[in-house]
Protein backbone atom coordinates (compact mmCIF):
# COMPACT_ATOMS: atom_id res chain seq x y z
CA UNK A 1 0.00 0.00 0.00
CA UNK A 2 1.35 3.51 -1.13
CA UNK A 3 1.00 6.44 1.39
CA UNK A 4 -1.46 9.20 -0.14
CA UNK A 5 -0.69 12.08 -0.91
CA UNK A 6 -2.52 13.69 1.78
CA UNK A 7 -0.89 11.47 4.23
CA UNK A 8 2.90 12.70 2.75
CA UNK A 9 1.47 16.25 2.75
CA UNK A 10 0.58 16.07 6.66
CA UNK A 11 3.63 13.81 7.55
CA UNK A 12 5.62 17.02 5.55
CA UNK A 13 4.19 19.56 8.17
CA UNK A 14 5.60 16.77 10.75
CA UNK A 15 2.60 14.91 11.84
CA UNK A 16 3.43 11.23 12.34
CA UNK A 17 1.19 8.73 10.01
CA UNK A 18 -0.08 6.97 12.91
CA UNK A 19 -1.73 9.91 13.74
CA UNK A 20 -3.29 10.32 10.88
CA UNK A 21 -4.10 6.89 9.55
CA UNK A 22 -7.04 4.87 11.95
CA UNK A 23 -5.89 2.46 14.33
CA UNK A 24 -4.58 -0.82 12.77
CA UNK A 25 -3.51 0.38 9.72
CA UNK A 26 0.10 0.37 9.99
CA UNK A 27 1.89 -2.05 12.05
CA UNK A 28 3.10 -1.15 15.83
CA UNK A 29 6.36 -2.73 15.75
CA UNK A 30 9.06 -2.72 13.12
CA UNK A 31 12.25 -4.87 13.02
CA UNK A 32 15.08 -2.86 11.13
CA UNK A 33 18.07 -4.38 10.13
CA UNK A 34 21.53 -2.70 10.14
CA UNK A 35 25.40 -3.46 10.83
CA UNK A 36 26.17 -3.25 14.87
CA UNK A 37 28.32 -1.01 16.35
CA UNK A 38 28.95 2.51 16.07
CA UNK A 39 27.04 3.10 13.03
CA UNK A 40 23.71 1.17 14.29
CA UNK A 41 24.05 3.31 17.31
CA UNK A 42 23.39 6.66 14.97
CA UNK A 43 20.56 5.16 13.15
CA UNK A 44 19.23 4.35 16.66
CA UNK A 45 20.24 7.97 18.27
CA UNK A 46 18.99 10.03 15.22
CA UNK A 47 16.13 7.91 13.48
CA UNK A 48 14.34 4.99 15.66
CA UNK A 49 14.83 6.59 18.90
CA UNK A 50 12.91 9.99 17.90
CA UNK A 51 10.38 8.19 15.53
CA UNK A 52 9.23 5.87 18.36
CA UNK A 53 9.26 8.68 20.75
CA UNK A 54 6.63 10.38 18.33
CA UNK A 55 4.64 7.02 17.76
CA UNK A 56 3.31 5.80 20.75
CA UNK A 57 2.76 2.31 21.49
CA UNK A 58 5.52 2.09 18.34
CA UNK A 59 8.12 -0.76 19.09
CA UNK A 60 11.36 -0.66 17.25
CA UNK A 61 13.28 -4.61 17.26
CA UNK A 62 17.37 -3.89 15.32
CA UNK A 63 18.59 -7.05 13.82
CA UNK A 64 22.43 -6.70 13.28
CA UNK A 65 22.57 -8.90 9.60
CA UNK A 66 22.95 -6.66 7.11
CA UNK A 67 26.25 -8.02 5.63
CA UNK A 68 23.82 -10.99 4.81
CA UNK A 69 20.70 -9.46 3.40
CA UNK A 70 20.54 -10.39 0.16
CA UNK A 71 20.91 -14.03 1.00
CA UNK A 72 18.63 -14.12 3.86
CA UNK A 73 15.53 -11.98 1.94
CA UNK A 74 15.97 -14.55 -0.83
CA UNK A 75 15.64 -17.48 1.78
CA UNK A 76 12.65 -15.34 3.32
CA UNK A 77 11.24 -15.51 -0.12
CA UNK A 78 11.34 -18.57 -1.33
CA UNK A 79 9.55 -19.76 2.46
CA UNK A 80 7.08 -16.78 2.40
CA UNK A 81 7.64 -15.18 5.34
CA UNK A 82 9.10 -12.08 5.09
CA UNK A 83 9.92 -10.84 9.47
CA UNK A 84 11.88 -7.94 8.75
CA UNK A 85 10.39 -4.40 7.92
CA UNK A 86 13.24 -2.02 6.28
CA UNK A 87 17.16 -3.17 5.64
CA UNK A 88 19.81 -0.72 5.55
CA UNK A 89 22.53 -2.34 2.39
CA UNK A 90 25.12 -0.82 0.23
CA UNK A 91 23.41 0.61 -2.89
CA UNK A 92 24.94 -2.89 -5.17
CA UNK A 93 22.92 -5.31 -3.12
CA UNK A 94 19.89 -3.16 -3.03
CA UNK A 95 20.53 -3.50 -7.16
CA UNK A 96 20.48 -6.65 -6.42
CA UNK A 97 17.08 -7.05 -4.45
CA UNK A 98 15.44 -5.00 -6.74
CA UNK A 99 16.46 -6.44 -9.77
CA UNK A 100 15.16 -9.71 -8.51
CA UNK A 101 11.76 -8.24 -7.29
CA UNK A 102 12.74 -8.25 -3.68
CA UNK A 103 12.90 -5.00 -2.91
CA UNK A 104 9.76 -2.26 -2.87
CA UNK A 105 10.31 0.06 -6.16
CA UNK A 106 10.34 3.83 -4.41
CA UNK A 107 8.80 7.30 -6.26
CA UNK A 108 11.23 9.54 -4.77
CA UNK A 109 9.16 12.58 -5.21
CA UNK A 110 5.88 11.17 -3.84
CA UNK A 111 7.63 8.91 -0.95
CA UNK A 112 10.02 10.28 0.46
CA UNK A 113 10.32 13.91 2.13
CA UNK A 114 10.71 16.96 0.33
CA UNK A 115 13.90 19.33 1.53
CA UNK A 116 12.87 22.29 3.74
CA UNK A 117 13.20 24.91 0.65
CA UNK A 118 10.48 22.83 -1.26
CA UNK A 119 13.28 21.23 -3.26
CA UNK A 120 11.75 17.75 -4.60
CA UNK A 121 13.45 14.51 -2.79
CA UNK A 122 14.62 13.30 -6.07
CA UNK A 123 16.62 16.86 -6.61
CA UNK A 124 18.07 16.71 -3.07
CA UNK A 125 19.20 13.39 -3.66
CA UNK A 126 20.41 13.63 -6.85
CA UNK A 127 22.83 10.98 -8.69
CA UNK A 128 22.84 8.78 -5.25
CA UNK A 129 19.54 7.13 -5.96
CA UNK A 130 21.01 5.28 -8.12
CA UNK A 131 18.04 2.32 -7.78
CA UNK A 132 14.62 2.31 -8.38
CA UNK A 133 13.76 0.21 -4.61
CA UNK A 134 17.45 2.54 -3.15
CA UNK A 135 16.73 5.30 -0.28
CA UNK A 136 20.18 6.51 0.26
CA UNK A 137 21.59 7.59 3.67
CA UNK A 138 25.24 7.96 4.01
CA UNK A 139 28.43 8.61 1.63
CA UNK A 140 30.75 6.33 3.37
CA UNK A 141 34.52 5.00 2.56
CA UNK A 142 36.29 1.77 3.43
CA UNK A 143 39.65 2.55 4.45
CA UNK A 144 42.51 1.34 6.64
CA UNK A 145 43.12 1.61 10.45
CA UNK A 146 46.48 0.81 11.69
CA UNK A 147 48.26 1.28 14.81
CA UNK A 148 50.13 3.96 15.61
CA UNK A 149 52.06 2.52 18.59
CA UNK A 150 53.34 -0.79 16.03
CA UNK A 151 55.02 1.43 13.29
CA UNK A 152 58.41 0.19 13.41
CA UNK A 153 61.38 2.41 14.64
CA UNK A 154 62.96 4.23 11.60
CA UNK A 155 59.79 3.69 8.99
CA UNK A 156 57.08 6.40 8.57
CA UNK A 157 53.48 5.61 9.19
CA UNK A 158 51.43 4.05 6.39
CA UNK A 159 49.92 6.39 4.04
CA UNK A 160 49.76 3.96 0.84
CA UNK A 161 47.24 1.42 0.44
CA UNK A 162 49.96 -0.53 -1.25
CA UNK A 163 51.59 -0.63 2.38
CA UNK A 164 49.22 -2.95 3.43
CA UNK A 165 50.57 -5.60 0.83
CA UNK A 166 54.36 -4.57 2.11
CA UNK A 167 54.92 -7.11 5.22
CA UNK A 168 58.42 -6.48 5.01
CA UNK A 169 58.21 -2.99 5.95
CA UNK A 170 55.03 -3.34 8.09
CA UNK A 171 55.06 -6.42 9.91
CA UNK A 172 51.86 -7.77 11.58
CA UNK A 173 48.77 -9.44 10.81
CA UNK A 174 46.21 -7.55 8.88
CA UNK A 175 42.90 -7.39 9.01
CA UNK A 176 40.71 -7.95 5.85
CA UNK A 177 36.43 -8.33 4.75
CA UNK A 178 36.16 -11.86 3.70
CA UNK A 179 34.48 -11.01 0.59
CA UNK A 180 35.73 -9.82 -2.25
CA UNK A 181 34.65 -6.68 -2.39
CA UNK A 182 37.17 -3.68 -2.25
CA UNK A 183 40.35 -6.46 -1.43
CA UNK A 184 40.18 -7.25 -4.96
CA UNK A 185 40.60 -3.74 -6.24
CA UNK A 186 42.98 -2.74 -3.92
CA UNK A 187 45.05 -6.16 -5.13
CA UNK A 188 45.04 -5.03 -8.66
CA UNK A 189 45.86 -1.55 -7.59
CA UNK A 190 48.82 -2.76 -5.45
CA UNK A 191 49.71 -5.32 -8.53
CA UNK A 192 50.12 -1.99 -11.23
CA UNK A 193 46.72 -2.18 -12.60
CA UNK A 194 45.91 1.50 -13.29
CA UNK A 195 42.93 3.05 -11.27
CA UNK A 196 40.54 3.86 -14.26
CA UNK A 197 41.11 -0.61 -15.83
CA UNK A 198 40.55 -1.82 -12.62
CA UNK A 199 37.16 -2.82 -12.97
CA UNK A 200 38.08 -3.69 -16.81
CA UNK A 201 40.53 -5.89 -15.54
CA UNK A 202 38.31 -7.53 -12.92
CA UNK A 203 35.56 -8.20 -15.29
CA UNK A 204 37.99 -11.02 -16.77
CA UNK A 205 38.71 -14.63 -15.77
CA UNK A 206 42.47 -13.25 -15.80
CA UNK A 207 42.16 -10.32 -14.22
CA UNK A 208 39.85 -11.96 -11.13
CA UNK A 209 43.14 -14.58 -11.02
CA UNK A 210 45.53 -11.51 -10.75
CA UNK A 211 43.63 -10.20 -8.26
CA UNK A 212 44.10 -13.50 -5.61
CA UNK A 213 47.31 -13.86 -6.48
CA UNK A 214 48.47 -10.62 -5.31
CA UNK A 215 46.06 -11.83 -1.68
CA UNK A 216 48.26 -14.52 -1.70
CA UNK A 217 51.20 -12.74 -1.43
CA UNK A 218 49.92 -11.52 2.44
CA UNK A 219 47.12 -14.25 3.02
CA UNK A 220 49.42 -15.86 5.69
CA UNK A 221 49.11 -12.90 8.01
CA UNK A 222 45.03 -11.88 7.39
CA UNK A 223 42.18 -12.53 9.55
CA UNK A 224 39.28 -11.92 7.98
CA UNK A 225 36.70 -10.25 9.08
CA UNK A 226 32.79 -10.35 8.77
CA UNK A 227 31.04 -7.37 10.60
CA UNK A 228 32.44 -3.91 11.02
CA UNK A 229 32.89 -3.60 14.55
CA UNK A 230 35.61 -6.64 14.27
CA UNK A 231 38.90 -4.26 12.74
CA UNK A 232 38.52 -1.56 15.45
CA UNK A 233 38.37 -4.35 18.05
CA UNK A 234 40.91 -6.15 16.49
CA UNK A 235 43.05 -3.13 16.43
CA UNK A 236 42.34 -2.21 20.17
CA UNK A 237 43.22 -5.69 21.14
CA UNK A 238 46.51 -5.32 19.29
CA UNK A 239 45.98 -8.46 17.37
CA UNK A 240 46.29 -6.42 14.04
CA UNK A 241 49.03 -3.79 12.75
CA UNK A 242 46.55 -2.78 10.18
CA UNK A 243 42.97 -3.64 9.22
CA UNK A 244 40.34 -2.25 6.43
CA UNK A 245 36.49 -1.42 7.74
CA UNK A 246 34.30 1.94 7.29
CA UNK A 247 36.08 4.67 8.33
CA UNK A 248 32.91 5.79 11.26
CA UNK A 249 33.96 2.79 13.11
CA UNK A 250 38.02 3.95 12.86
CA UNK A 251 36.32 7.52 14.27
CA UNK A 252 34.51 5.83 16.92
CA UNK A 253 37.61 4.14 17.83
CA UNK A 254 40.26 6.90 17.39
CA UNK A 255 38.13 10.21 18.93
CA UNK A 256 35.73 8.64 21.57
CA UNK A 257 37.59 5.76 22.08
CA UNK A 258 41.27 7.34 22.30
CA UNK A 259 42.74 4.35 20.69
CA UNK A 260 46.45 4.40 19.70
CA UNK A 261 44.90 4.24 16.32
CA UNK A 262 45.60 6.07 12.92
CA UNK A 263 43.59 6.45 9.72
CA UNK A 264 45.32 5.80 6.30
CA UNK A 265 42.74 7.78 3.74
CA UNK A 266 44.54 6.32 0.74
CA UNK A 267 42.43 4.76 -1.55
CA UNK A 268 39.12 4.72 0.60
CA UNK A 269 36.98 3.47 -1.84
CA UNK A 270 33.45 5.67 -1.33
CA UNK A 271 30.51 3.58 -1.36
CA UNK A 272 26.67 4.72 -0.90
CA UNK A 273 24.44 3.09 2.32
CA UNK A 274 21.10 2.82 2.61
CA UNK A 275 17.31 1.30 3.24
CA UNK A 276 15.44 -1.10 1.08
CA UNK A 277 11.96 -2.11 2.40
CA UNK A 278 11.29 -5.60 1.41
CA UNK A 279 8.67 -6.75 -1.25
CA UNK A 280 5.54 -8.70 -0.36
CA UNK A 281 5.08 -7.36 3.07
CA UNK A 282 1.73 -6.96 4.43
CA UNK A 283 -0.65 -3.61 4.16
CA UNK A 284 -0.21 -2.42 7.50
CA UNK A 285 3.65 -2.87 7.63
CA UNK A 286 4.54 -1.32 4.26
CA UNK A 287 2.79 1.39 5.40
CA UNK A 288 4.47 1.57 8.84
CA UNK A 289 7.92 1.38 7.03
CA UNK A 290 7.37 3.61 4.45
CA UNK A 291 6.34 6.42 7.02
CA UNK A 292 9.49 5.67 8.82
CA UNK A 293 11.44 6.21 6.00
CA UNK A 294 9.95 9.32 5.04
CA UNK A 295 10.87 10.49 8.61
CA UNK A 296 14.42 8.94 8.73
CA UNK A 297 15.36 10.32 5.15
CA UNK A 298 14.31 13.98 5.52
CA UNK A 299 16.60 16.95 5.91
CA UNK A 300 17.29 17.03 9.64
CA UNK A 301 17.11 13.66 10.45
CA UNK A 302 19.96 12.68 7.84
CA UNK A 303 21.85 15.90 8.79
CA UNK A 304 21.21 14.31 13.00
CA UNK A 305 23.33 11.17 12.08
CA UNK A 306 26.18 13.02 11.48
CA UNK A 307 26.58 14.53 14.91
CA UNK A 308 27.21 10.40 15.93
CA UNK A 309 29.30 8.79 12.99
CA UNK A 310 31.94 10.62 10.21
CA UNK A 311 29.35 9.80 7.08
CA UNK A 312 28.29 12.47 4.91
CA UNK A 313 24.83 12.70 4.73
CA UNK A 314 22.72 11.73 1.29
CA UNK A 315 21.01 15.04 0.90
CA UNK A 316 22.65 18.04 -0.37
CA UNK A 317 20.27 19.95 1.78
CA UNK A 318 21.51 18.19 5.10
CA UNK A 319 25.06 19.16 4.44
CA UNK A 320 25.36 22.71 5.79
CA UNK A 321 23.34 21.28 8.77
CA UNK A 322 26.31 19.05 9.90
CA UNK A 323 27.67 20.88 13.06
CA UNK A 324 29.33 19.17 15.86
CA UNK A 325 29.86 15.52 17.46
CA UNK A 326 26.81 15.29 20.44
CA UNK A 327 29.17 14.52 22.81
CA UNK A 328 32.71 15.73 21.86
CA UNK A 329 31.91 18.88 20.69
CA UNK A 330 34.83 18.41 17.88
CA UNK A 331 33.45 19.85 14.12
CA UNK A 332 32.35 16.97 12.53
CA UNK A 333 33.36 18.04 8.75
CA UNK A 334 37.18 17.40 8.72
CA UNK A 335 36.40 13.79 9.65
CA UNK A 336 34.24 13.22 6.65
CA UNK A 337 35.62 11.06 3.79
CA UNK A 338 34.44 13.83 1.72
CA UNK A 339 36.83 16.50 3.44
CA UNK A 340 39.43 17.35 0.35
CA UNK A 341 42.51 17.14 2.51
CA UNK A 342 41.41 12.89 3.32
CA UNK A 343 40.05 12.70 -0.43
CA UNK A 344 43.31 13.63 -2.20
CA UNK A 345 43.45 9.48 -3.71
CA UNK A 346 39.92 8.04 -3.44
CA UNK A 347 38.67 4.75 -5.37
CA UNK A 348 34.96 5.38 -6.77
CA UNK A 349 33.38 2.03 -6.00
CA UNK A 350 31.49 0.63 -9.01
CA UNK A 351 27.94 -0.72 -7.68
CA UNK A 352 27.04 -1.69 -11.22
CA UNK A 353 29.74 -3.86 -11.81
CA UNK A 354 29.35 -5.41 -8.40
CA UNK A 355 25.93 -6.12 -8.81
CA UNK A 356 25.99 -7.71 -12.24
CA UNK A 357 29.29 -9.83 -11.20
CA UNK A 358 28.89 -10.61 -7.05
CA UNK A 359 27.76 -13.68 -6.88
CA UNK A 360 30.07 -15.08 -9.58
CA UNK A 361 33.26 -13.84 -7.86
CA UNK A 362 32.17 -14.07 -4.25
CA UNK A 363 32.02 -17.93 -5.28
CA UNK A 364 35.33 -18.15 -6.48
CA UNK A 365 36.72 -15.97 -3.64
CA UNK A 366 35.24 -18.18 -0.92
CA UNK A 367 36.45 -21.00 -3.37
CA UNK A 368 40.09 -19.07 -3.18
CA UNK A 369 39.81 -18.58 0.95
CA UNK A 370 38.84 -22.40 1.06
CA UNK A 371 41.84 -23.86 -0.12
Amino acid sequence: MKLTKTLLATTALGLSAASVMADGHMSSDMTLVSWGGAYQASQSAAYSDPYVAMNEGVTVTWDESSAEAVAKLRAMNEAGSITWDVVDVVAADALRLCDEGLALEIDADEQLAPAPDGTSAEDDFGDLLVGDCFIPQIVYSTTFGYRTDLVPDGVDAPDNICDVFDLETYPGMRALEKRPINNVEWALLCDGVAKEDVYDVLSTEEGQEQALAKLDTIRDSVIWWSAGADTPQLLADGEVFMGSTYNGRLFAAIEEQDQPIGMMWDAQVFDLDGWIIPAGLSEEREARALDFVYFATDTQRLADQAKYISYGPARMSSAPLVGQHATLGIDMAPHMPTDPNNAANTFLYNYEFWADYRDDIDAKFQAWLAQ
